[in-house]
């Protein structure tokens, strides 16, 4: 565990990319593309935890349609600044089968996790999955997928505020967040 004072000294010297205020205005045009697309499907709005907890509720209190709301937990990260294995922790506890599906998160970087999750809830049935994330991170390679919903772009770097971490650190900023680079 980091001490208070290193954890102010670690955001003091990262780079603020977007304000509270330019990802509140980012989800709100999100919640009405997405209001748009599903207003007559009865979607199931999946949060992938940890880091779409935020997103997911900020989306949510936008969005003007029935939904039901589950989540489930798979990581790679964990604690690290760098991908690993796929950790599956929690599936979804209602029944998926035959239901138009929004996944919630909250960043694309390489898509793998992301891409695994869709394969997986196709494997259970569902009619459609649609995906939202908070950032799509701009690296120029090849993902797996392209999400649905992008309500910003970051660029190719470690990013944390808004649900994201930063070694544990600062999920719970408003605002999104870059590591400066040396």
């Amino acid at each position: 565990m980091i001490g208070v004072q290193a954890a102010n000294d670690f955001l003091a010297g990262a780079e603020r990319l977007y304000s509270g205020e330019d990802v509140a205005a980012a989800v709100r045009r999100v919640a009405a593309e997405i209001t748009e697309e599903l207003k007559d499907a009865y979607p199931v709005l999946l949060c992938v935890m940890n880091g779409g907890l935020l997103f997911s509720g900020h989306l949510m209190s936008l969005l003007r349609f029935p939904l039901d709301f589950d989540y489930l937990h798979v990581t790679r990260y964990g604690r690290e600044t760098s991908g690993g294995k796929l950790d599956w922790r929690v599936f979804p506890g209602i029944s998926l089968k035959g239901r138009e599906i929004l996944i919630v998160d909250d960043i694309l970087d390489e898509g793998v996790t992301l891409a695994a999750i869709v394969d997986n809830l196709n494997a259970l049935g569902v009619k459609k999955c649609h995906t939202a994330v908070a950032v799509d991170k701009q690296h120029g390679r090849q993902k797996p997928l392209k999400p649905d919903f992008v309500a910003l772009p970051v660029p190719d770097r470690f990013v944390f505020g808004y649900g994201m971490d930063a070694r544990g650190l600062w999920r719970n900023l408003s605002g999104i967040y870059a590591i400066k680079e040396e």
